[in-house]
């Protein structure tokens, strides 16, 4: 059977830079995408990617597999297949899915100009664009349960989306009511079944609500109010979109063109930009640490 590392190179060798929201930056003497690319996409290290590839490093984690999967565009199948070669068993069917499909990947890579971000069922994000960093804060700088939106909700410090008292309480709601919907959904995700057994212990007011039994279909979105650090308050359209066969969740916000909210959301994506020392936005996924190497 073919390496891991064959496969790499050749799932790499056949992306563009277009294909995952990457600049052409000039003439290339190799067909695919750089190294450097892949690895930043991947957030493993350079040196690590590199010894992968050349058959050195062997065994990757089913973490580091995650994110090269998702960083490849690969589908189900392959994905799977990823898995296999490297002496892993692929993610089981009976897991919150966390794989990224190649569509959903081209979807937020083509919606650049508005803030969009991807969540498992559980809520945990796995994907967002640089403007949905600049606008929500930026969720690389968190890593395990601080990505879980309603782990944050419960016991972390507030998020930068206000509301009244009366919606707050409806957003704890419906969240512990839409987490048990999940958790019969997939019953025997022992990651999730902690999830909830760590929710009990940390929150009163959601061991409370989760007593009530309730089950709820998921969000689809509404107005959000999000106090901005440096530009106030601003005030976009939330839709919430579940990909069917996935249960992934693509957020996406948006806002009138001609309000005063565009002035903002506009003055949000130069900051991000600056921030990014100007360069294109460029996608972020969950994944490993990029200044860690896992090998």
């Amino acid at each position: 059977m073919d390496s891991v590392a064959s496969y790499v190179r050749a799932w790499r060798a056949r992306l563009q830079p277009a294909d995952v929201g990457l600049p052409a930056a000039g003439p290339r003497r190799t067909r695919g995408l750089r190294r450097e690319e892949l690895a930043a996409l991947a957030g493993i290290s350079v040196d690590y990617l590199v010894r992968l590839e050349q058959g050195r490093a062997v065994n990757p984690s089913p973490p580091v597999l995650a994110a090269l999967a998702r960083a490849l565009r690969l589908d189900h199948a392959e994905r799977d297949h990823l898995y296999l070669v490297a002496g892993q068993a692929p993610p089981r069917k009976t897991q919150v899915p966390s794989h990224v499909t190649p569509g959903i990947q081209r979807l937020v890579d083509r919606l650049g100009d508005v803030p969009v971000a991807v969540y498992d069922a559980a809520w945990t994000i796995i994907l967002w664009n640089a403007i949905w960093a600049a606008l929500m804060g930026d969720p690389s700088v968190r890593s395990g349960r601080e990505r879980n939106i309603i782990w944050r909700a419960f016991t972390g410090p507030p998020s930068r989306v206000v509301g009244s008292a009366a919606e707050a309480a409806a957003f704890e709601e419906f969240a512990v009511a839409d987490l048990r919907r999940v958790l019969g959904n997939y019953p025997d995700d022992t990651g999730l079944q902690q999830l909830v057994a760590d929710l009990r212990r940390a929150s009163s007011r959601f061991d409370e609500l989760w007593q009530r039994h309730i089950v709820a279909q998921p969000d689809t979105g509404g107005a959000k109010t999000i106090n901005h650090p440096e530009a106030g308050p601003i005030t976009l359209n939330c839709d919430v979109l579940t990909v069917t066969g996935t249960d992934l969740r693509v957020v996406v916000y948006t806002v009138d063109p001609t309000s005063s909210d565009a002035q903002k959301l506009d003055l949000i994506r130069v900051l991000g930009l600056q921030r990014l020392g100007a360069e294109p936005p460029v996608v972020s996924a969950v994944s490993p640490d990029p200044t860690i190497d896992p090998g």
